[in-house]
């Protein structure tokens, strides 16, 4: 896969293609929303703030506000049905970063019950809608990441949430790896992509709840980080080009953490199959959503 200089600029003619954009009123799901609308895509805002959301979307000529809040599946069940019609892209790109020890309204550590499991719900809810692929934004911080099967929502041992984000990432990642392998067994069109956006300057370092840590990461947000235009160029690209199943595109620049699109590296354990599969298990009895596609009969046609 050759990405060279790849731009915004590159993207196709998108007339008549939609997109959800989870986390779109502002830093790299506002960039993804504005671009994919500047293309010519029906553009959707799935946001927690609808207000915020609003003034987002006014500088996006068609763009759509919806309600949307991962941290609670009654929201995300609500948003899913509210959906008529077909949809081309899914964005997950919604997320928290290191935040304090918090739960979901459903009870789930926060960072995994947002990025992880309110993404694998909408997801799944969607997927008879979908027709083309899901994007899924994770992190380098999945190479620091480890799934926790018998205690995901750490619940016992002591809470980290530099541990409990790196676990989340790990998990996007290992959602599109088995969500990539039940759409080729059902037969189904539809693509799972990953993508990261290295280092980029957005708000998401301002949520961690501690203010030296915010400080830190501003001083090096201006020194050291790309913009949150190039940081969403892997999803951008992801969303439009003609890529494998189950692919991770980066930045193409040094250690992955700036640069044009690119092939990114992950790790063993984000290719863990096994792992995958029960993740995805795990996922389906704390959220209630199972797999909507069927397998196609032996001999079918």
């Amino acid at each position: 896969m050759r990405t060279s200089r790849w731009t915004a600029a590159d993207l196709p003619d998108l007339e008549g293609r939609s997109a959800v954009i989870t986390g779109a009123n502002s830093g790299l799901g506002l960039v993804t929303a504005r671009e994919l609308a500047r293309a010519g895509a029906r553009v959707v805002l799935a946001v927690r703030d609808t207000a915020r959301g609003e003034q987002a979307a006014a500088a996006i000529p068609g763009a759509e506000v919806r309600r949307l809040d991962l941290a609670d599946l009654a929201s995300v069940r609500e948003f899913a049905a509210s959906w008529d019609g077909d949809l081309d892209i899914l964005v997950n790109n919604a997320g928290v970063m290191a935040v304090p020890e918090l739960r979901t309204k459903d009870g789930f550590e926060l960072q995994f019950g947002t990025n992880h499991l309110g993404h694998f719900a909408l997801t799944n809810l969607l997927l008879p809608q979908i027709t083309d692929r899901v994007v899924t934004v994770s992190s380098t911080a999945h190479r620091t990441g480890k799934i926790r099967l018998d205690d995901p929502n750490f619940e016992r041992g002591g809470y980290g949430r530099w541990s409990a984000y790196g676990q989340s990432k790990l998990a996007n990642l290992l959602f599109t790896l088995e969500l990539q392998r039940r759409l080729d067994e059902s037969g189904s069109a539809v693509r799972a992509h990953a993508v990261h956006p290295g280092y980029a300057a957005t708000n998401l370092q301002g949520h961690t709840g501690s203010g030296l840590q915010h400080r830190i990461m501003s001083l090096t947000n201006r020194l050291l980080a790309q913009s949150d235009e190039m940081g969403a160029l892997p999803t951008l690209y992801a969303a439009t080009q003609d890529l494998p199943g189950a692919s991770y595109t980066g930045p193409g620049g040094f250690q992955e953490q700036r640069g044009h699109p690119a092939p990114a590296s992950r790790t063993a354990a984000a290719q863990d199959a096994d792992t995958a599969r029960r993740l995805w298990a795990l996922s389906e009895e704390l959220t209630g959503v199972t797999y909507p596609l069927t397998v196609p009969a032996a001999g079918g046609g």
